[in-house]
């Protein structure tokens, strides 16, 4: 049965439309009235490389059996979903229109899975050692999610990295590692087993008789998600510099033996919370990826471009090590760093006021 799913996002959110698009599904993507007149004229490409292929694909919307469609957020009729994917960056959603929508999806009862790297704050209540933590902090607006049900949030991890090329229409995606999309388990089963039924739409989609990559995979842990924090506090926060942003590899592997410390720490705050080694990434893993990762994290190139604000996972993870008794020097000097580089932002986005 075609399942309809909402997705709030049409660059990142892109690339599970398009993955669920193949396996039959209908996707519409929320994004700013522009970018829809263009999508529902011209439909989305995302390029992807299949394995043992020396380049990438492209896969046109329009030629795959699922429907898309894309709406400005005042436009969006929840009626017809049974899914809600929240794929924009976590300080889109103070956007008033965006708010106005997140409230009337709250209200909806729509079961919601986020593929942000910075986790719901109703997610993090499923949590039990994070439930009564002050974390509100680290969002640009905590108030956002106040009127989510924590049973109906969940997360799912968004390893795939991928960017919208800088030269070409905001309706083209690339992936550049085509890793699989992590999803933890939702509080009722009902919801449960819509996500396995995508899970196995996904994976049996066959491309030229080839597997394709990016896949949606399901598990009964709140805390395989949380594995991208080791990755992010270890690589992506870390291309933010007093200077010019690095690219991950850098980051990564300028000093793998301090890399590998604080993704160490950072695996270690995820087990005091509950985590156990198998819901986790070994540093490894990781490091071998971040050799491919040749350019800043989409965090880095948002300070640089001039954003005043940005996901926090780094400030989420300082305040949760700062309250487990678990604080990490390398983790406070990012934090640090992040906070300097956005404050000049600021600064300088005022410098013309009184």
């Amino acid at each position: 049965m075609a399942r309809n799913i909402l997705i709030l996002g049409a660059s990142y959110g892109s690339l599970l439309a398009t993955k669920l698009l193949m396996a039959g599904h209908h996707a519409t993507l929320v994004c700013r009235k522009k970018t829809a007149e263009l999508i529902n004229r011209e439909g989305t490409v995302v390029r992807i490389r299949l394995r043992d292929e020396a380049t990438h694909r492209s896969i046109p919307s329009s030629d795959l059996p699922g429907k898309l469609d894309a709406t400005p957020p005042a436009d969006v009729d929840l009626s017809r979903y049974d899914l809600v994917c929240l794929a924009m960056q976590e300080p889109q959603y103070t956007n008033h229109t965006i708010r106005v929508l997140m409230v009337k999806i709250a209200e909806a009862r729509l079961p919601c899975l986020s593929i942000m790297n910075m986790p719901p704050l109703p997610y993090l209540k499923r949590i039990p050692a994070l439930a009564e933590m002050d974390l509100e902090e680290a969002y640009t607006n905590a108030q956002v999610w106040e009127r989510f049900k924590p049973g109906l949030v969940s997360l799912c991890s968004p390893d795939p990295q991928a960017f919208r090329p800088p030269e070409e229409a905001p309706n083209v995606l690339h992936v550049g590692l085509p890793t699989n999309f992590k999803a933890a388990i939702f509080a009722d089963e009902t919801h449960n087993r819509l996500l396995r039924e995508l899970e196995a739409d996904i994976d049996a989609v066959k491309l030229d008789g080839q597997d394709v990559p990016v896949k949606l995979k399901v598990f009964d842990s709140l805390f395989v998600p949380l594995a991208k924090w080791s990755m992010l506090l270890t690589g992506n926060y870390r291309c933010i510099t007093t200077h010019e942003p690095q690219s991950i590899r850098d980051a990564v592997h300028d000093d793998l033996e301090l890399s590998e410390s604080i993704y160490n720490h950072v695996d270690a705050i995820a087990r005091r919370l509950g985590a156990e080694a198998k819901d986790q990434v070994p540093f490894e893993k990781y490091a071998k990826a971040a050799e491919s990762l040749l350019k800043p994290s989409s965090a880095a190139r948002a300070v640089a471009n001039g954003a005043p604000f940005i996901e926090r996972v780094d400030l989420l993870v300082k305040l949760i090590s700062h309250q487990l008794g678990l604080p990490n020097a390398e983790i406070d000097h990012t934090v640090k760093t992040v906070d300097q580089k956005l404050n000049e932002r600021i600064v300088e986005g005022g410098s013309g006021t009184t």
